[in-house]
């Protein structure tokens, strides 16, 4: 990592050079263009059909579908705010990014991931409900109490990440600060600059322990609870049924913390910088790619809906939706 200099007048704002992937040779920026390309793609289209699907088909105006477009629409959002500019630096060699944008980034980025682990936390209480508390789900689960748990999970994500942005963005930098990233990543902007990143790092830890572990207790003790009624039904149909209705969510929930736990680790590990980079770039990508996978795969009723919106007219996608 280059010696970071810091010999520039208060008044100028600095640009940030995103080196990207540093040991990736200029001949492999193409082919991995061409993958990142092709993921995102595959993000936009699986996402936008599963918000698709579920609008268009009435019999999946339920709580646990209107959680999970909720879900699909923070993946496009949250790739959308990175992927563009890494296909950019990858085909154009286009590396800078100015001081507000690079900023701006950071703040999206880090919101909107803090908004897919609370909604992930409400999906679980959803499930929560429906399992252990079968003859209040109507009452409880209303489209108002939907929109206000949603509303809840958004509004939260736009908070947190506030206080870290803003005095990051108070940390003196080079003319040119050298980000060893593919993205203005929080801690990757902390490390390129002069000041002391000690406080700044600390911070950033603080939010994420907020942010990801406060979350995962929720689903965690949810899960307890569903576990322990579960356990309670006699029939092996009956406990085989609430599982299935769980088996997708706890897929997404294994998805997104595990993403996490390796850009934890890329991080504190004494790993190459490359590792570092890549651990983040898993974390961006890796939920928002197989979340809409495990949703249509696992679940027959999202995937006949999808079915059906590309057949309308065949016969067998009608009844794969009502049997």
């Amino acid at each position: 990592m280059e010696a970071i200099i810091c010999n520039r007048s208060d008044n100028a704002s600095p640009i940030f050079y995103l080196v990207g992937i540093p040991s990736l040779p200029e001949s492999l920026f193409l082919p991995v263009f061409l993958i990142f390309l092709l993921i995102y793609l595959l993000i936009l289209v699986s996402n936008t059909l599963i918000l698709l699907a579920v609008v268009a088909e009435l019999s999946l105006h339920k709580p646990m579908y209107f959680f999970l477009i909720n879900l699909s629409a923070l993946d496009i959002l949250s790739t959308t705010t990175t992927v563009p500019k890494m296909l950019s630096l990858f085909l154009l060699e286009d590396h800078f990014l100015s001081f507000p944008v690079c900023f701006l980034q950071m703040y999206l980025f880090h919101d909107l991931s803090g908004s897919e682990a609370f909604i992930l936390v409400v999906m679980s209480y959803d499930r929560y409900v429906a399992i252990c508390r079968p003859l209040h789900y109507p009452v409880r689960m209303t489209p108002q109490t939907n929109a206000a748990l949603a509303a809840s999970a958004w509004l939260t994500a736009l908070l947190l990440p506030v206080p870290a942005v803003v005095q990051t963005s108070q940390m003196a930098f080079g003319p040119v600060a050298h980000v060893y990233h593919c993205f203005c990543d929080h801690l990757a902007v902390v490390q390129a600059s002069c000041s002391d990143t000690t406080p700044q790092a600390f911070m950033g830890l603080c939010i994420a322990m907020v942010v990801s572990f406060l979350p995962l207790l929720l689903v965690l003790l949810s899960y307890v609870h569903i576990l322990a009624s579960v356990l309670h039904i006699s029939s092996h149909e009956g406990r085989s049924k609430a599982f299935s209705t769980c088996s997708s969510h706890l897929l997404v929930v294994s998805t997104y913390y595990s993403s996490i736990a390796i850009a934890y680790v890329s991080y504190r590990a004494d790993l190459p910088l490359d590792f570092h980079v890549m651990g983040s770039v898993v974390f961006a990508i890796l939920t928002p790619v197989l979340n809409p996978l495990i949703y249509t795969l696992r679940n027959k009723d999202v995937k006949a809906a999808i079915t059906k919106m590309a057949c309308p007219q065949h016969p067998q996608c009608s009844r794969a939706l009502n049997p």
